[in-house]
Parts: structure tokens; C-alpha cells; sequence
């Protein structure tokens, strides 16, 4: 069953007339079609009998319509996108309708308003969340693709340790490898040096990379759509005594969660067991 089935279904199941999806993302998630319209408005509509509509910015009309096989109606800035989405509709008289509760602000609530002026607005999110918890085959080999370019950009980093860069410089070798591959970073790529390490949220800047200390490496790749987050910490020459302690104390948390890790076992009790081995060693 296809997503937009999924959502059809639902619609069917809880008695309502159309869904309205808002988020970028999860337009993606359902059509296979992305785009930031920042100040402009996108919406993805579904109904239970007519074929789906996407709205989108007049420029992006030809690209969406290359990637989903549905209508798709772009508007210009100087028109009214409410009043354009209201005669675009294949349905009218809509009395219910589902949207995204997280993603609506203010202005698309009321712009919404008055295209389905009588309608009642229910929450989509928490069903939207609960298809997203479940992974097809096809999001799985994703993800492990996102994870592969991962593993490459932690690598080009790993290679391009060396005591005369900086922790920017060692960043945009690997942004820029990645780049070249034609993928994005999922979030800003942190490369942090000695004291800086420390800092899981640290700000990587002029720091020279330094010798007989820790190097972290906090980096993901973002491919099709699915991120991928790893974090890594290297020693750079050799390191004392306390942090070969840190190395080996951290170690052994982790092998504790993952020995611990089962059906039925909770994520809160796989944290206890992690935190247990670290108390552990400190009293």
C-alpha cells in the first residue's frame, strides 16, 4: 500500500473529508517531491475519492510535476494563494479536514480558514508520526546508504588529521567531498579539538588540532531525504592515562546497553544499565 493510500485510509476510517499536509518534509515523505517555499505557501491535499492535489510556488511547477503523477497548481506572487487553492479543489463543501498541528502556524491557519470556511480542523500529526515509525524496505536501504556516506565523511576526516589545520579546515574537506558526491550534509559538521571535545555541542572554529589529545568528529549525510548522525572521538598522538580511562569507562557503558538491549526491554531501562556502569566508576 502505497503512503497516500495510507492517508486515503485514514480519511476513510475517521470519518473525514480531506487531509492537508503543510510540512516540506512530509510532503517529501508522501510524493517523493521536495522543496523549501520559505515565505510562500505548499500544500499537499488528499481525499478519500479524487485524486490528490499538490500546490506549490508557480517556479517549482515544472520539477513537481515531473515527480508525481497528480495534478499540481502553482500560483505567482502577486495572486492570492488562498483564493487560487479554493478554485483549484476538486472537492468543495469540505466539513472535516485533517492538517498538521505542528507545522500550522498562524498565517496558513487562517489562510486555510478561509478556503474551508466551515470545516473542522482535526490533528494529522500523531498519524503521520506513527507511519513514519514503521520503515518499508525501500526507506531501510535508504538509511543505510545515508549511514554509508557517513562512514565516508568520518573517514576523509580521519584522513585529513594533521597538527597544521584547523578544526574549520578539517570541516570543509569534508563538506566539500560530500558535496562533490552531490549529497548534503544533515546538520553542521563538528570537528572539535583538546578542551573543545568536551563539549558534545561545541563551536568548531580556529583551533589548531591538537597533539596527545581527543579529536570528536559529529557529523551526518543527508541522501533521498533520510539523515544519517554519527559521532566518533580519535586520539590524536597519545593520549594520558585519565582519557585512556574516559576511552575505556565509555566502552564499557556502551557494551552494557547493547548487551542489555531486547524485545520488550525499555529505551528508559537501557539508559539505567548504561548509567549503572558509569556510577560504577565513579563511586
Amino acid at each position: 500500500m502505497t503512503k497516500l493510500n495510507q492517508i486515503r485510509n485514514f480519511l476513510e476510517n475517521e470519518k473525514k473529508d480531506a487531509a492537508i499536509i503543510s510540512d516540506p518534509v512530509t510532503i517529501h515523505y508522501l510524493t517523493g517531491f521536495y522543496s523549501d517555499p520559505h515565505e510562500r505557501q505548499m500544500f499537499l491535499f488528499v481525499f478519500t475519492d479524487q485524486e490528490p492535489l499538490l500546490f506549490v510556488p508557480a517556479l517549482e511547477v515544472e520539477r513537481a510535476s515531473s515527480t508525481v503523477s497528480f495534478p499540481v497548481v502553482g500560483y505567482v506572487d502577486s495572486e492570492n494563494p488562498w483564493n487560487k487553492i479554493k478554485a483549484s479543489l476538486p472537492v468543495k463543501g469540505v466539513k472535516t479536514v485533517a492538517v498538521e498541528f505542528d507545522n500550522l502556524i498562524l498565517t496558513k491557519y487562517h489562510g486555510l480558514k478561509t478556503v474551508f470556511e466551515q470545516a473542522d480542523f482535526t490533528n494529522l500529526t500523531p498519524f503521520i508520526q506513527r507511519m513514519r515509525l514503521i520503515k518499508s524496505a525501500d526507506e531501510i536501504q535508504k538509511m543505510l546508504v545515508a549511514g554509508q556516506y557517513a562512514d565516508k565523511a568520518v573517514n576523509i576526516g580521519f584522513d585529513n588529521i594533521s597538527l597544521n589545520k584547523t578544526e574549520t579546515d578539517i570541516i570543509a574537506q569534508i563538506d566539500f567531498a560530500i558535496k562533490q558526491e552531490g549529497y548534503e550534509m544533515s546538520f553542521e559538521t563538528m570537528v572539535l579539538t583538546g578542551n573543545n571535545a568536551a563539549n558534545p555541542h561545541g563551536i568548531p572554529g580556529a583551533n589548531k588540532i591538537e597533539n596527545n589529545a581527543l579529536l570528536l568528529f559529529d557529523l551526518g549525510c543527508m541522501v533521498n531525504g533520510y539523515a544519517s548522525d554519527m559521532t566518533r572521538t580519535v586520539a590524536v598522538g597519545q593520549p594520558d592515562q585519565f582519557k585512556k580511562d574516559i576511552y575505556h569507562l565509555t566502552l564499557e557503558a556502551q557494551q552494557a546497553a547493547l548487551d542489555f538491549i531486547k524485545p520488550g526491554v525499555t529505551a528508559h531501562e537501557v539508559d539505567r544499565a548504561a548509567r549503572q556502569v558509569i556510577e560504577s566508576w565513579l563511586w
